[in-house]
């Protein structure tokens, strides 16, 4: 079994900064990727940012050149989520979502409880 901690987050200002972190365990993990996605009421949840085992990166273009991800680790089993330039609009709740590879080629997902993130005006 993986578990996934997410942390951070909280009541930030516009303008301002946080920063979240999460962190996967579990017995031989092999991971091959790490992914944020937020969540706001009543709408799906949206992807925010990657970090693939090889290093590469992306984010969305609603947080390009505010928010940067990275890894923590060589192996991948912990990252961070930098927010910068906090908007109102990136209140939510953010999820930490973790790929971890199986045998033949398949991959199974789980999933962090959500941290919330508050920007005031």
């Amino acid at each position: 079994q993986v578990q996934v901690e997410e942390s951070g987050g909280g009541l930030g200002q516009t303008g301002g900064s946080l920063r979240l972190s999460c962190a996967a365990s579990g017995s031989d993990l092999s991971i091959s990727a790490m992914a944020w996605y937020r969540q706001t009421p009543g709408n799906q949840r949206d992807w925010v940012a990657t970090v693939s085992s090889g290093g590469a990166t992306a984010v969305a273009d609603s947080v390009k050149g505010r928010f940067t991800i990275s890894r923590n680790d060589f192996y991948l089993t912990a990252m961070t989520l930098q927010m910068n330039s906090l908007k109102p609009e990136d209140t939510a709740v953010y999820y930490c979502k973790v790929v971890v590879r199986g045998g033949g080629g398949r991959t199974k997902e789980y999933w962090g409880q959500g941290t919330q993130v508050t920007i005031s005006s």
